[in-house]
């Protein structure tokens, strides 16, 4: 484990994508990290600029392939779903930590991974052996860890929204319905042509009517509840809005709804509550989110059918993906969770 009192070297493999990428651009800004490899197959020679053109002039670093992949203090895999799990004994002989930005260790009962992931999991002897890396609710157990998963991103906006309400009590009946409204890229994790074209062309799509795999992650933290999740891609590259509609016990009011998300995350820097119940602001905004780390979440209680709205909006990419990543790595090494985490995002 590198110590906390100097710059840790980090690796990311599949840094060409949207994940490794995002990951890119928010370790080259971090005090206590030190990127010193990057690789892609399919870019190997070329500088990170020719992909991620915000970084121009920020590194000189180039792609390299897998194969050459060195030792670092840190590994972080972003690599397209299955394949870490595939070379998982490979890459810790070359790290001591390891973060995965993939679904490959995000579950850890095999049975429900191949409920949800269409098949068995190549290497069930290492589900368990990451740490979830949702920092609000795990963040005593993440001290010292050294293997990552990195969470889900509809998954993440979801269970911040819902677990609060778990703890608390305050829900009346288990089954839960979930819209996720998402950009394209958190349906792939490679930029591409098609994707920014849908964008401008103002496409909006279906992504997952019923069965999203991200479902597991929801069965495992969220117990006692029965999720139903339907996921919309819409005009937008980043961002996701979920709107989750629970109904509460007669008597349960707006006090006990906040009450409930207050207790949970009075001390968590990156969670934020949205009361204003007046005025153009009042329910979260994913465009205001592109870029940071946040979490946004508010509510809307129908007092008459007994009907609360949960709202939740993060950058994917960010809060969704690197973001919290990061945030768990900054607990794992030592560093304040909010190391390199600042940026507070742009409006308008």
């Amino acid at each position: 484990m590198p110590e906390s009192s100097r710059r840790a070297s980090v690796a990311i493999v599949g840094a060409s994508g949207y994940a490794g990428g995002e990951f890119l651009r928010l370790a080259l800004g971090h005090p206590a990290l030190h990127v010193v490899q990057v690789t892609s197959e399919r870019h190997a020679g070329s500088p990170v600029e020719y992909v991620h053109p915000n970084l121009r002039g920020v590194s000189d670093l180039r792609f390299t392939a897998l194969a050459d992949l060195d030792g670092a203090d840190v590994i972080v895999a972003a690599l397209p779903h299955g394949v870490l799990a595939g070379m998982v004994d490979q890459v810790a002989g070359l790290a001591p930590v390891i973060v995965d930005l993939s679904s490959d260790f995000r579950v850890r009962d095999a049975d429900r991974y191949a409920r949800h992931y269409g098949g068995a999991h190549p290497r069930p002897d290492l589900l368990g052996a990451f740490r979830y890396a949702n920092p609000e609710l795990y963040g005593a157990g993440l001290p010292g860890a050294t293997r990552l998963a990195g969470a889900g991103c509809i998954a993440t906006a979801t269970i911040l929204a819902l677990a609060p309400l778990v703890a608390a009590g305050v829900l009346a009946r288990s089954e839960v319905i979930v819209e996720a409204k998402i950009g394209s890229s958190a349906a792939g994790s490679e930029p591409s042509r098609a994707s920014h074209h849908a964008e401008r062309a103002g496409a909006v799509r279906t992504y997952a009517p019923t069965r999203h795999r991200h479902s597991a992650e929801l069965e495992e933290h969220l117990p006692g509840l029965n999720v139903h999740m339907t996921a919309t891609a819409i005009e937008r590259v980043r961002g996701i809005l979920v709107t989750a509609h629970c109904f509460v016990p007669d008597g349960t009011s707006e006090r006990d709804v906040g009450a409930a998300l207050r207790e949970a995350y009075a001390d968590e820097p990156f969670v934020r509550l949205v009361t204003a119940r007046r005025g153009v602001h009042r329910v979260p905004d994913p465009r205001v989110l592109d870029g940071t780390n946040f979490c946004d979440i508010g509510f809307e209680l129908d007092h008459d059918s007994g009907r609360l709205v949960m709202m939740s909006a993060i950058d994917n990419l960010v809060k969704g993906t690197a973001g919290h990543a990061l945030q768990a790595l900054n607990i794992a090494l030592g560093h304040d969770e909010r190391t390199g985490l600042g940026f507070l995002g742009l409006h308008p």
